[in-house]
C-alpha cells in the first residue's frame, strides 16, 4: 500500500504541472529580456541617454566659430535734408559791384524774388534718398579665451552622458532583480501548490483507509473526523496556493509586458530546483562593489560635473577675448559718394571683457564648492552603505544555505516518519492523530525545503546586486 501511495503523488505531482495548447514556456533569460524589452523606466532612461549624447555634441560646437547671416530692410517716410529750408533766402539783394568794374542789370540794394521752383532745386542738391535701405552681411565670431569656461563645459557635458548610462544600467539592475524575484515566486508557488496537492492525496487515501476501519470496528469516529478537519484545512490551503499563483503571474506578466490574463509556464516550473542549488560560494570582497556598482559610479560622475561647475563659476573672474570678422552690406552706400547702390567692406578685430563684478562672481563660486562638498560626503556615505549591503548579503546568503542543509535533513527525517506513520497506522500500532501529526511535519518540511531553495536563488541575486555585477550571470 505505501508504494501505492506515492507512486499516486508522484502522479499528482507530475499531472499538476500546468499545460495548456499552445502555451509559452520561458526560461528566466527570456523572462529577462522581455522586461528589458518593455520596460518603460527603462526606455525614459534611454531617451535621456540620447539626450545627453546631443548636449556633449552641442558642447563641442562652443569650441568653433559662430558664423551669423544678417539681413534688414526699412522703408522710412521721408528722404534726408543736409540743407534746412530756413538757410535759403526769401530774396537775394543785389550788391554794388561797380567798384571792380562790374555793372549789373538791377541798380544795387534791389531785392530779387527767389522762386520755390528755384528753392526746391537747392534744397534736392542736399537730399539724400534713404526711403529703401537695405542692410546685410555676414559674422564670424571665434572664442579664443573664455576664461576656462568652454573646456568646463565640454567636461561637464561628458560626465552627464556618462552618468546618464551609468543612471540606465542601474535601473537595468533593478528591473533584473525585480522580475528575478518575481520569476522564483511564482516558481516557489508552483512547487508549494504541487506540494499541497500531494497533501491533500495522502489525506484523502487516510481518510479513505480510516473511513474502512471504522466501518470494520478498528478506528473511532472522532479519528474520522480529525482526518477530515485536516482534510478541509488542506482545501483551504490549496485554494490560497492557488491564488497566490495566479496573482503572482498577473504580476511577473505586468513586469514583462505581457497580457495579464495570458497564461505562460516556466521552465523551473518543470525543473527540479534541487539539482540547481550550487555549492556554498565564498564570502564576496566588499572592493568589488566599490569598484562595480553604478550607484557609486553615478555619484563620482555627478562630484566631476559639480566640479566642472566650480570652474564655470571661477570662468566669471577672468577675461573674454574673442576674434570677430564681419562683411557689410549697405544700400544706399556711401563708399564712393552717396548712392543707391550695394556697397560693402569687410571688419576685422578683437573683442575683450573683463568682468569687474567681484562680489557677485565669488558668491556664485563659493556656493559651486559648497555644493561640490555635499556631492562628495553623499559619496563617502554610499560607499558606507554599500559595504554593508555587501556584508548583510553574504551572511543571508550563508544563512541560506544553512537553512537549506538543515530543511533537507529534516525532509528526510519527515519522509521517514511519515513512512513509519503510515506502515503502523496500516498495522494498527498508531493512533491516527499520530499520523496526522507525520503528515503535518511532512507538509511542514517539504515546504521549507522549496522556500531554502528559493532564498538562496534571491540570496544570490541581491548579492550580485550588492557587488554590482552582471545579474545575467548564473
Amino acid at each position: 500500500m505505501y508504494k501505492q501511495l506515492f507512486l499516486g503523488i508522484l502522479f499528482l505531482t507530475t499531472a499538476s504541472v500546468p499545460f495548456v495548447s499552445g502555451q509559452r514556456t520561458l526560461s528566466i533569460d527570456e523572462v529577462r529580456n522581455l522586461a528589458i524589452e518593455n520596460n518603460k523606466n527603462l526606455k525614459i532612461a534611454s531617451e535621456q541617454e540620447r539626450v545627453a549624447y546631443y548636449n556633449k555634441k552641442e558642447a563641442f560646437s562652443k569650441y568653433l566659430p559662430d558664423i551669423s547671416l544678417m539681413g534688414a530692410y526699412l522703408r522710412n517716410q521721408k528722404n534726408l535734408q543736409l540743407i534746412p529750408s530756413s538757410a535759403i533766402p526769401a530774396s537775394i539783394t543785389v550788391p554794388d559791384l561797380s567798384s571792380i568794374g562790374i555793372t549789373l542789370p538791377y541798380p544795387p540794394g534791389t531785392e530779387i524774388p527767389i522762386s520755390d521752383d528755384i528753392r526746391n532745386k537747392i534744397r534736392g542738391i542736399g537730399e539724400i534718398d534713404i526711403k529703401n535701405i537695405w542692410v546685410g552681411g555676414v559674422t564670424l565670431v571665434q572664442p579664443l579665451f573664455m576664461g576656462g569656461k568652454i573646456v568646463a563645459y565640454n567636461d561637464i557635458m561628458k560626465n552627464s552622458q556618462q552618468l546618464a548610462a551609468a543612471q540606465k544600467d542601474t535601473k537595468l539592475q533593478d528591473i533584473i532583480t525585480e522580475v528575478d524575484a518575481a520569476y522564483w515566486q511564482v516558481v516557489s508557488l508552483a512547487d508549494k501548490k504541487t506540494l499541497a496537492g500531494s497533501y491533500k492525496y495522502l489525506l484523502e487515501k487516510m481518510h479513505s483507509d480510516i473511513s474502512i476501519m471504522e466501518q470494520e470496528g478498528v478506528a473511532t469516529k472522532a479519528d474520522v473526523l480529525s482526518v477530515s478537519v485536516k482534510l478541509n484545512e488542506a482545501d483551504v490551503a490549496l485554494t490560497k496556493v492557488d491564488n497566490g499563483l495566479a496573482l503572482s503571474r498577473m504580476a511577473l506578466n505586468q513586469l514583462c509586458g505581457l497580457p495579464i490574463e495570458e497564461n505562460i509556464s516556466l521552465l523551473d516550473e518543470e525543473n527540479n530546483i534541487q539539482t540547481q542549488i550550487p555549492s556554498v560560494p565564498e564570502l564576496a570582497s566588499v572592493e568589488e562593489a566599490l569598484t562595480n556598482r553604478s550607484e557609486l559610479k553615478s555619484l563620482e560622475l555627478a562630484t566631476k560635473i559639480y566640479k566642472g561647475k566650480e570652474r564655470v563659476a571661477r570662468s566669471e573672474f577672468m577675461p573674454n577675448l574673442a576674434f570677430m570678422a564681419s562683411y557689410l552690406y549697405t544700400n544706399p552706400s556711401g563708399f564712393d559718394g552717396f548712392d543707391t547702390k550695394f556697397g560693402g567692406m569687410w571688419t576685422l578685430g578683437l573683442t575683450l571683457k573683463v568682468p569687474l563684478n567681484i562680489m557677485s562672481s565669488s558668491a556664485k563660486y563659493n556656493a559651486a564648492k559648497a555644493e561640490t562638498r555635499i556631492q562628495q560626503y553623499q559619496l563617502d556615505e554610499a560607499k558606507e552603505k554599500i559595504e554593508l549591503q555587501v556584508n548583510q548579503s553574504n551572511f543571508k546568503l550563508s544563512e541560506a544555505y544553512k537553512k537549506y542543509a538543515s530543511s533537507e535533513k529534516n525532509m528526510e527525517k519527515a519522509d521517514e516518519n511519515l513512512r513509519y506513520a503510515n506502515v503502523g497506522f496500516e498495522e494498527g500500532v498508531i493512533p491516527a492523530s499520530d499520523v496526522i501529526a507525520a503528515h503535518t511535519a511532512w507538509l511542514s518540511a517539504h515546504s521549507e525545503l522549496i522556500d531554502s531553495k528559493i532564498d538562496i536563488k534571491l540570496c544570490k541575486v541581491y548579492l550580485n546586486k550588492a557587488l554590482g555585477r552582471n545579474l545575467t550571470e548564473k
